[in-house]
């Protein structure tokens, strides 16, 4: 089965999730041609081509968009297909899945793609001292078996509904066996772009492989020329005066002056992505419970969807899952701004007064600072006084988120429920950013995952958001749209992936110029 659906997955009794996503007027038939220039926020100066390290929208776009693959991927239409992998089939227990991979694939160097590099690409995440956000994915295969050159068994730990969905990670990309350092150095992938030259936190530019297997399917630019512009004001600015093609994370503030230019077009989609602000919960005072709901009474949820979103998107509610998720639990109890609340948890934590830091740079996502400045207001009020410690936007993420107690944060969000929980709140992982542990939450995270039966599923994962949501160490009080912007002489088929920023992270291989 080289393309699943979410009805084809339930028939299979595979009850993996797959997000929607969001027509626009069908466009003309692709033409090949021309050097797509790029504005994107997200670049850091110690970016790498080690898809281990990803966690921003410049090198999640130029890896995972251009110069590398994965096993599998999640198509604009919401279908689960194949990349390298051709097609895959699991044992009626979701435990071992074989997948047949495809011929004739070559690395940029001309190295030919098999098996031997599936397994040396996943060893990667689970190495001596590796700290891979993908480790939870690869850490479950209990072993992995060359069938021949084109062909790999993965047998689990335990039964997993999701699991080839959860090949399309963008961590988990495909490199050379023996050759892993000199790629990671070079860029040398199988993506439809080879690198030409490569700036970290500044340029990147791409050119594209000829006879590559993907022909006539995707990467219909000549080159590609991707400029970091982590600046939201400089961003707009560029596309609007014709220096770049098209832009990443629009400053909403600035929509009316986009959509007053008739040379800019502003594309939109929901999905999972969700705006948040974890605490280390190993750490005073956030290893107090009620200090925690505290917290989560004294924002104002509402205000950060009118002021810092100007509406696009929706309130959060202290858990991952997103409102494009095939389990999202609508129907949860709603932790709202409540001053009483927040008073009443301050004085069960034995406090009058609580003072805290809170570290936010624009680098988490637009508007953070702002968003922080509007909590301190909000929380006042209860007596909480929240210092906002401005971080720089540069080095945000290597030296300040998992590493101070309370920071800004985005994530993309997931495809599927597991997905999202096993990569940021199952204990021990790299990414889980609060360190929040909670026995039953693990319980039922392990048991979900091997479950076929979509009621029970459900009813397990409502359950895990209940219990985020009111003992989490992590407050989520938004989900934001993606709100992307693009030259009008940029074409696509006419429906916009919701996975990732950017049509999934994969603007570069599915648009082209009218």
């Amino acid at each position: 089965m080289s393309q699943l659906t979410r009805r084809g997955l339930l028939k299979a009794g595979v009850a993996a999730g797959v997000l929607s996503a969001t027509g626009m007027p069908l466009m003309a038939a692709p033409k090949k041609g021309g050097r797509l220039r790029l504005g994107l926020a997200g670049a850091n100066t110690s970016d790498s081509w080690d898809g281990r390290t990803h966690s921003d929208s410049f090198m999640i776009m130029c890896a995972h968009g251009a110069v590398f693959d994965c096993l599998t991927e999640v198509g604009a239409d919401g279908q689960l297909k194949g990349e390298l992998a051709e097609s895959w089939e699991a044992s009626a227990d979701a435990k071992t899945w074989t997948f047949k991979l495809r011929k004739g694939v070559t690395f940029h160097s001309g190295k030919a793609f098999g098996a031997d590099d599936v397994i040396a690409s996943l060893e990667m995440h689970t190495a001596e001292g590796a700290k891979s956000a993908a480790k939870p994915i690869v850490s479950a295969i209990a072993e992995m078996k060359k069938v021949s050159d084109h062909e790999i068994q993965m047998t689990l730990e335990a039964g997993n509904a999701d699991f080839p969905f959860l090949l399309s990670d963008y961590h988990i990309l495909m490199f050379p066996a023996g050759e892993i350092d000199e790629a990671i150095a070079s860029g040398n992938g199988t993506g439809l772009y080879k690198v030409e030259s490569f700036d970290p936190g500044v340029r990147f530019v791409g050119k594209r492989v000829d006879s590559h297997y993907k022909d006539g399917e995707a990467g219909f630019f000549d080159e590609l020329e991707v400029i970091a512009i982590n600046d939201a004001s400089a961003r707009m600015n560029a596309l609007m005066t014709g220096q770049v093609d098209a832009v990443n994370r629009v400053d909403v503030k600035t929509e009316a002056l986009l959509k007053a230019n008739p040379n800019v077009n502003i594309f939109e989609v929901t999905g999972n992505q969700h705006y948040t602000f974890p605490m280390q919960t190993g750490l005073a005072p956030f290893d107090d419970l009620n200090v925690r709901k505290a917290l989560k009474h004294a924002i104002n949820r509402e205000e950060l969807v009118d002021k810092i979103l100007l509406g696009h998107g929706k309130v959060g509610n202290d858990h991952p899952i997103g409102p494009a998720n095939q389990y999202f639990a609508v129907d949860l109890e709603q932790n709202a701004y409540d001053v009483d609340k927040a008073k009443f948890y301050m004085k069960e934590a034995g406090l009058t007064e609580l003072n805290v830091d809170l570290s936010a740079a624009n680098a988490a996502f637009a508007g953070a600072i702002d968003a922080a400045q509007l909590y301190q207001a909000s929380a006042k009020a209860a007596g909480i006084n929240i210092n906002v410690v401005q971080e720089p936007d540069d080095g945000y993420w290597s030296n300040v988120w998992l590493k101070k107690p309370w920071c800004a944060c985005y994530w993309s969000g997931r495809a599927t429920e597991d997905w999202m929980f096993s990569t940021a709140y199952e204990t021990g992982v790299p990414w889980n950013d609060s360190g929040w542990e909670n026995a039953r939450f693990q319980e039922l995270l392990l048991t979900a995952r091997a479950e076929l039966d979509s009621g029970k599923r459900k009813d397990m994962y409502t359950e895990m958001q209940m219990l985020m949501s009111a003992e989490g160490g992590t407050v989520v009080p938004m989900y934001a749209n993606y709100v992307d912007a693009h030259s009008t002489k940029l074409a696509n088929t006419g429906t916009i992936g919701n996975v990732f920023q950017m049509d999934s992270s994969r603007l570069m291989e599915r648009w082209w110029f009218a």
